[in-house]
């Protein structure tokens, strides 16, 4: 090995720590923005080395290292003006999308290694090959699906294909067919193709039934698989830097999708089937069903606000999609002032993505020690005063408690043994669950009907009028 082969390889050692240490500084919000750069470092030296060493051997001409230089620059312009320009309340569609870039981009990589040694490929290429394209395939289209759902463009509700599952299956068997065949060296590029289609139906096919509730879980198991894709793309291309940030991506992907499986108490096979819930809420008039609620005044929340000794913020989708961050980190603030004591109660599973809420939070520079998870808030609210429930719904549901409903033993926060419980909502409409919140209906509980964004400000107004 040559003096610059090696200086190469040592290179690529330092990069491949830096996205270790890039991942574990995402561990906790208030170092997340720094591992971030951290990890974005080692890509980018990871990939000027690359080009460097491709010109420095011949590997390949001229126009070749152009055409990298000229992709690259145009992917990190995209890349840059998507992430500028995207809203927050956005991002789980965005990074969707990036799942699916990335896993159309490895399935892409085996799929040209396939054409340029046709018939020439070794056993274990072959093997990381095919995986490729398949887990690669399955990512791309069920990324682009998910976006989709999140984005409005596809129903969030769980879509049914008629003997869908049937269809996946001969799907997967045909398949595991061809693969088998091209590993074995019959077949070629067509089999592997004919794999990459049945691999993009399965995509679609899988994530159609899945609804909006399961959206965390189901983008935690598209970037594992994405990472997993990125990691054969490594082995395909005999490229470390792929090999180890591919890994690593997949195996914090997995974790995250079981630790979201278990923060809604519900197997990742039951997950995966689809079907559960409503999807999108269906809207329901103050007041109406079998129990009463007791509405408050935008005054009167204020007021009780304002005297208390401890508030607890819990956020969910309806501050995320009405942008209302900045309002409640505002609201917290003003309240901070006043000598009350204030945290966030964020459960796992709030939102569309994993960390939502801590995403939104964090944009809006709420102090990140008063971020507290599940685990961390539920001890408190048995000496919390007021808790303010902003468009969170199922997972603060009492019903949670007692079997025989959809959410039954799912991890919930425990706003309801709090002293008081205030709840700002446009309506008493159900959450992807589908089934009524008994917090509701609770005595403790007051609702304030309004856009989350105009409720937080009205707050704060009142809320400056009786400081």
């Amino acid at each position: 090995m040559s003096t610059f082969d090696t200086v190469v390889h040592l290179i690529y050692l330092l990069c491949a720590t830096l996205f270790v240490v890039g991942l574990h500084l995402m561990n906790t919000p208030a170092t997340a923005r720094r591992g971030n750069r951290v990890s974005a470092v080692g890509m980018a030296g990871a990939i000027a080395v690359t080009i460097v060493t491709l010109a420095w051997h011949h590997t390949v001409g001229p126009t070749a290292v152009v055409v990298l230089v000229v992709g690259l620059v145009a992917g990190t312009v995209a890349g840059l003006v998507a992430a500028r320009r995207v809203q927050m309340t956005a991002m789980p569609q965005l990074v969707s999308l990036f799942n699916a870039v990335g896993g159309g981009a490895a399935a892409l990589i085996a799929l040209t290694d396939a054409v340029e040694h046709a018939g020439a490929l070794s056993t274990s290429a072959s093997v990381t090959g095919v995986l490729d394209v398949a887990i690669g395939g399955v990512t791309f289209s069920g990324s682009l699906i998910a976006s989709g759902k999140l984005a409005g463009r596809v129903p969030g509700r769980p879509i049914v294909v008629p003997a869908g599952r049937l269809i996946s299956a001969a799907l997967t068997l045909v398949a595991v067919v061809l693969a088998t065949l091209f590993v074995a060296g019959h077949g070629g590029v067509l089999a592997l193709t004919v794999v990459t289609l049945a691999a993009l139906a399965a995509g679609v096919l899988l994530t159609l039934p899945i609804g909006g509730a399961d959206m965390p879980v189901v983008i935690s198991l598209l970037n594992a698989c994405t990472g997993t894709a990125v990691a054969m793309a490594g082995f395909v291309l005999d490229s470390n830097p792929l090999i180890v940030a591919g890994g690593l991506v997949g195996a914090a992907g997995a974790i995250l999708t079981k630790l979201m499986a278990d923060a809604m108490n519900r197997p990742i096979s039951a997950i995966m089937a689809g079907g559960y819930g409503t999807g999108d809420a269906v809207a329901v008039a103050a007041g109406s069903g079998s129990a009463p609620v007791r509405e408050i005044s935008v005054d009167d929340a204020a007021i009780q606000l304002a005297y208390a000794g401890k508030v607890v913020i819990v956020p969910g989708y309806g501050l995320a999609a009405a942008q209302a961050q900045h309002e409640a980190v505002a609201l917290a603030q003003a309240l901070s002032e006043n000598g009350v004591e204030v945290s966030y109660g964020i459960h796992p599973v709030a939102g569309r993505m994993p960390g939502h809420m801590n995403v939104l939070l964090a944009e809006a520079n709420a102090p990140y020690p008063q971020l507290k998870d599940l685990d961390e808030i539920n001890p408190a609210f048995a000496r919390t005063d007021v808790v303010l429930v902003i468009g969170a719904n199922d997972v603060t549901n009492p019903a949670a408690r007692r079997p025989g409903n959809p959410v039954s033993g799912m991890p919930i926060l425990d706003v309801d043994q709090a002293k008081s419980v205030i709840v700002i909502k446009r309506s008493l409409g159900h959450g992807y669950a589908g089934i009524d919140n008994e917090l509701y209906t609770d005595p403790k509980t007051a609702m304030l009907f309004a856009d989350a964004k105009a409720g937080l400000a009205a707050l704060l107004a009142g809320l400056h009028a009786y400081a």
